[in-house]
């Protein structure tokens, strides 16, 4: 599965699921009993410390600590406040597990072998400080593996933001969906392994949600993907333009087109000046070589009907020849994609770059070029689901905002974010690479 529900869209599908006759306690159950099988999955029999919180989290670690105690491993809990003020079911949860709950402190985890976090998860909307933070200290600095509950308490669960500090999880166990903070930077590297735990809310509640945000991963995307079958040919398969920079700035564009072949087209065309076709067509084998000066020969290029895409912006140069030369890209029916100095060309007046685009058309800036691009609009990248979100609302298309978790996002707010980037890719013409792919 891979939406990706927001805290207030999970409250919603849990209030969903009782509404339809599973009651909180069954989900409850559940959700504890599932991360107990996870901790005897994944370790042998050993000496654990639970600590929870005062809310729903600390209910799901009460199931554990009971599922655990019975299949013979040694549980220790701690709970967070008085348990008079535990309620609902997290007190009935509390009531069931027949051990001692004491109060939490760092002396809690004294010889554990293992740490389960069942303090706040998803819960939290503030940063940890005081007695909690001291705890959470305790829990990192532990050599014992730990355990989260839902989320790991500190991160937010929407944004992956970490104000001050967060448990630093080995493994977490989560409900019905992972959450965006799962995947998200910081919050994905205090995670560890992700495993979505089955409590019993149904897929049906997607419709009543109707959530926008997913995981970027093929089985998003798969069954939409061209492939090719045994009757496809270079012209069935679609051609791309990309244009490339001046002589001695071509390399990034070759890149470009290298990964435009590579996903799947058939044809694949280096636009260049005329100072730069030798040295193109000297790097080039499988890509053709055109020569296109100025924005008028662009457009005239672009009448060719077999092109469907054109990708312009590495290594192209920040100039005013550039911003015209993508105007002329932009204002034909060509589809688009626009990386780099195609965006940094237009960081002091960007109207007209917006004015021009299509929903269709593709902008993949990093953070420096989307804060160039977009000054004054947007406060900062670094809520990136958000930004993404308002860079495409202001630019109308689709801007995927490149990084370990690079964000795509749509004008109408659906957007996705890609879990799984490796750090190998942090490497000059990787970007490159992503706009012709």
């Amino acid at each position: 599965m891979t939406i990706l529900l927001t805290a207030e869209e999970m409250r919603r599908a849990e209030a969903a699921a009782i509404a339809d006759g599973h009651s909180g306690a069954a989900m409850m159950e559940a959700a504890g009993e599932g991360v107990a099988a996870l901790i005897k999955r994944g370790w042998d029999k050993r000496a654990v410390a639970i600590a929870c919180g005062p809310g729903n989290n600390g209910g799901d670690g009460f199931v554990i600590a009971r599922h655990l105690k019975e299949a013979g491993w040694s549980v220790r809990v701690g709970s967070l406040g008085e348990r008079t003020a535990l309620k609902g079911d997290a007190a009935s949860m509390a009531g069931r597990f027949d051990g001692d709950i004491e109060p939490l402190s760092p002396t809690v985890f004294d010889g554990a072998g293992l740490i389960v976090d069942a303090l706040f998860g998803a819960g939290l909307s503030r940063p940890l400080e005081g007695e909690t933070a001291s705890i959470v200290s305790a829990m990192n600095n532990h050599a014992a593996p730990v355990v989260a509950v839902d989320i790991p308490s500190g991160v937010n669960p929407d944004s992956g933001a970490v104000a001050g500090d967060a448990v630093r999880a080995a493994r977490t166990g989560t409900f019905f969906t992972k959450k965006p903070g799962h995947v998200l930077f910081p919050g994905r590297a205090f995670c560890g392994a992700v495993d979505v735990l089955d409590i019993g809310v149904k897929p049906a509640v997607f419709q009543e949600i109707k959530p926008k945000t997913a995981e970027n991963t093929p089985q998003l995307w798969g069954g939409a993907f061209p492939r090719p079958t045994f009757q496809s040919h270079k012209y069935s398969r679609g051609a791309a333009a990309v244009f490339t920079g001046p002589r001695f700035a071509t390399g990034a564009a070759r890149l470009s087109a290298i990964a435009a072949l590579r996903a799947g087209a058939g044809l694949v065309t280096l636009v260049s000046p005329m100072s730069a076709a030798d040295e193109n067509a000297a790097h080039a084998t499988a890509l053709m070589v055109k020569i296109a000066e100025n924005a008028e020969h662009v457009a005239e290029l672009l009448r060719d009907p077999r092109i469907r895409a054109a990708l312009i912006g590495p290594g192209a140069g920040v100039a005013p020849a550039t911003m015209d030369k993508v105007l002329a890209i932009l204002n034909d029916e060509t589809a688009a994609v626009l990386d780099a100095d195609a965006l940094t060309s237009f960081e002091n007046a960007p109207e007209p770059l917006f004015d021009a685009l299509n929903p269709d058309d593709i902008i993949t800036p990093h953070e420096g070029e989307f804060m160039r691009l977009f000054t004054g609009l947007i406060e900062s990248p670094k809520a990136r689901l958000s930004a993404a979100r308002a860079g495409a609302q202001k630019a109308g298309c689709i801007v995927v905002l490149k990084g370990p978790d690079a964000v795509g996002a749509a004008a109408g707010g659906r957007a996705s974010v890609l879990d799984g980037e490796p750090p190998d890719v942090a490497a000059a013409g990787a970007g490159a690479v992503l706009a012709g792919g």
